[in-house]
């Protein structure tokens, strides 16, 4: 099966979108992924078979990268996706001359945080009441690599 990354468009978020709602109990819009491109932020789709599998969203603040979103489609989790997804944004932002790596990542959310750290990354703070949930607001790790 072929694979490979590209940038994201605005053709691509309707796949981008379906996914986002499919993995998240309180997903990003379509406005929010529409800005992220508008802005120049590095939006990438990572195709599988010429299908969109997986997507990422990584800003450029100073020398410091931050991962704002990564999702791979439920079809082709547990198959590395993540893994190669993320690696490719540490690779871009080192090729963009990064010193660091930013990311939040919900404590429940255990796979996410075994990838980060299996990746590299250490937990250098919480953000409390960060992200929306069922019964209120979750905190966030905040997690860190240097590049």
């Amino acid at each position: 099966m072929s694979e490979g990354f590209r940038m994201m468009g605005f053709i691509d978020l309707d796949r981008v979108i379906e996914i986002e709602r499919r993995n998240y109990d309180f997903p990003w819009t379509r406005g929010n992924f529409a800005d992220s491109i508008e802005s120049g932020y590095c939006c990438l789709v990572m195709e599988r078979s010429g299908f969109v599998a997986g997507y990422g969203v990584m800003m450029q603040v100073l020398d410091e990268a931050h991962l704002l979103n990564l999702s791979v489609a439920v079809n082709w989790q547990g198959m590395g996706m993540g893994k190669k997804l993320l690696m490719h944004f540490i690779d871009t932002a080192k090729g963009m001359g990064m010193n660091s790596f930013h990311l939040e990542v919900r404590p429940s959310n255990s796979v996410a945080l075994n990838l980060y750290r299996r990746a590299g990354f250490s937990e250098i703070a919480v953000r409390p009441d960060y992200y929306p949930a069922e019964k209120g607001r979750e905190d966030a790790v905040l997690m860190r690599m240097d590049l």
